[in-house]
């Protein structure tokens, strides 16, 4: 079958590899859809976690062509939305319900084969149907999955005055739910007007165009919230951002950082304000018994992906995909069709 395949960071081919074959307690999916995203930016300079050789692509959603034996309840021809993480269960974070830190992690697509593949190799458990589901909304499981975790982490106040800055794919996803759960009003910032339109059909209270320039962008932001935000999410990755957002917030309010920054960047914290001013920081890593709950957002409707989708490419054309995931302010999601 055909494959990414990354042998070290920024060296990657088009190959051919053997097809997988299910063990016991596995399936193998004939891949519909994998998302691309930042996380796949980033694996493919060679930051995050990834271990090489790669396959990667951790987004995935695919059709059932083969079982192993012991495999129930999982038919020939369903379409599944795939949970790529699987831990031990038994080590230190495993026992205190982190199981995205396990000890042993494996992750489909950023330790393991993955999903830019025309096969991928999956535990059945780990297997979540989605048939009822268009696969460019179930593509978003994984996605929503993280942002349902961070919610969790974040255990957002009733009536919360929350700044979401960034819109992307999960800062979109981010305003839906926390609208959702409670905010009292969200204002969704980012740089592209049609982004912004989207946030605003899809819920957010109210949206504010960044310029870029980081001086007036800030006074924009602090005149919506004269004393302060009491939530500011940054869904960006960007040190500068991250430190504006601590500036904006309100007394006990709670700086979520939620975007996914490079491993070498530095944001600088005035520890006597958050002393002063009792602010709490937080972060967000990946997913957790959350899963079910995104496809279950995504087949109710609570969450909206209609218009996301906003690029496609086969695997005979990763290189553009990759270039402009991590370039192209135009691309919203994009998508590898195997």
């Amino acid at each position: 079958m055909r494959a990414i395949v990354y042998d070290a960071p920024l060296k990657w081919r088009e190959a051919q590899v053997a097809e997988p074959r299910p063990g016991p307690g596995e399936v193998r999916l004939r891949t519909v859809r994998s998302g691309v995203c930042g996380t796949d930016v980033h694996l493919h300079r060679g930051e995050f976690i990834g271990v090489f050789p790669l396959t990667p692509g951790h987004e995935i959603t695919g059709v059932v062509d083969a079982v192993g034996d012991g495999v129930e309840g999982l038919a020939a021809g369903e379409l599944i939305a795939l949970d790529n993480m699987m831990s031990c269960g038994d080590c230190r974070p495993c026992r205190r319900a982190r199981p995205q830190f396990c000890d042993t992690l494996r992750a489909l697509g950023v330790t393991e084969p993955g999903g830019f593949a025309e096969h991928v190799l999956a535990p059945a458990g780990k297997c979540h149907r989605v048939s009822d589901l268009d696969p460019d909304v179930a593509v978003f499981a994984e996605p929503v999955a993280c942002v349902v975790h961070g919610l969790d982490v974040l255990q957002l106040r009733p009536g919360s005055d929350v700044l979401l800055i960034g819109t992307g794919p999960t800062g979109l996803i981010l305003a839906q739910l926390l609208r959702a759960s409670g905010a009292g009003r969200v204002t969704v910032a980012g740089r592209m007007p049609f982004k912004l339109e989207l946030a605003a059909a899809y819920g957010a209270d109210g949206t504010v165009r960044l310029a870029g320039d980081l001086a007036a962008d800030g006074d924009a932001l602090a005149a919506l919230a004269p004393d302060g935000f009491d939530v500011v999410v940054d869904a960006t990755g960007s040190p500068e951002m991250i430190a504006l957002g601590a500036r904006l917030l309100g007394i006990g309010g709670t700086l979520f950082v939620y975007g996914m920054a490079d491993e070498a960047a530095r944001v600088a914290v005035d520890p006597y304000d958050v002393f002063r001013r009792e602010l709490t920081i937080k972060g967000s890593f990946s997913q957790a018994y959350s899963f079910d709950r995104a496809v279950e957002l995504l087949r109710n409707g609570r969450v909206r992906t209609d218009g996301m989708v906003t690029h496609r490419f086969g695997l005979g054309e990763y290189a553009k995909a990759i270039d402009t995931v991590a370039h192209d302010s135009r691309c919203l999601k994009a998508v590898i069709e195997p």
